[in-house]
């Protein structure tokens, strides 16, 4: 009888302690949006969205105090908002703007500033007044932020540089874009920087090409 309590409460024990913990279960939801921003298309890649919205939603429900979950719940939104495209495109820019927001609120340094980097992001690609919030002013404010808590980071520097290169300024974006393709590998993170180099490389061809008309 002995034996037998101790198996059982040794099961129900194992069993307590499976959960998953916080940073395992958040670099699934970024190794999915990875799979399905860059290896899905079309109503595969919807469906996929639909679902990362749903598992981020009730992970940031879980850990409302983490900036963490809050950034990974706007950028996943955003990505959505740019598939889905069309009328339900703002709503879903809406959102990721309030996690974002929320996100700073707890730690604007989290995730090396990535909040900073997708709300600066969002303010750019969005439309203006009266369509949506758009705000070049503020994308250029946020993505400095960023580049100052991650000066040597993929992401604010791609960012940025893709920014710039909207702006006209190409000598800077150049200089942001190749220091982003410069920065060190995320080991938990393959596919995002291989495909994120990709971007970075078709960028600076556009951005080479405007600084070629502009020499002649």
């Amino acid at each position: 009888m002995l034996f037998s309590l101790a198996a059982l409460l040794g099961y129900f024990g194992a069993a307590k302690a499976e959960p998953q913990s916080f940073e395992t279960e958040l670099l699934e939801i970024q190794q999915a949006w990875a799979q399905a921003n860059y290896q899905l298309r079309d109503e595969a890649q919807e469906q996929a969205f639909k679902e990362l919205e749903a598992r981020v939603k009730s992970f940031t429900s879980q850990h409302q105090d983490r900036a963490e979950a809050y950034i990974w719940q706007g950028i996943v939104l955003s990505t959505e908002a740019g598939v889905v495209g069309g009328l339900g495109a703002l709503d879903l820019a809406k959102q990721s703007k309030s996690s974002l927001e929320q996100a700073l609120q707890l730690n604007e340094n989290a995730l090396d500033g990535s909040a900073h980097t997708s709300l600066g992001t969002l303010y750019y690609k969005v439309p203006g007044w009266p369509f949506g919030f758009g705000d070049d002013d503020l994308a250029r404010e946020h993505l400095e932020k960023a580049l100052a808590v991650n000066p040597n980071g993929i992401d604010p520097n791609y960012f940025y540089g893709e920014f710039l290169y909207e702006e006209g300024e190409y000598k800077a974006a150049k200089k942001h874009l190749q220091r982003a393709l410069a920065a060190p590998a995320r080991p938990t993170r393959p596919l995002a920087d291989q495909e994120r180099k990709r971007e970075i490389q078709a960028l600076l061809q556009q951005v080479e090409k405007k600084l070629k008309r502009r020499r002649s």
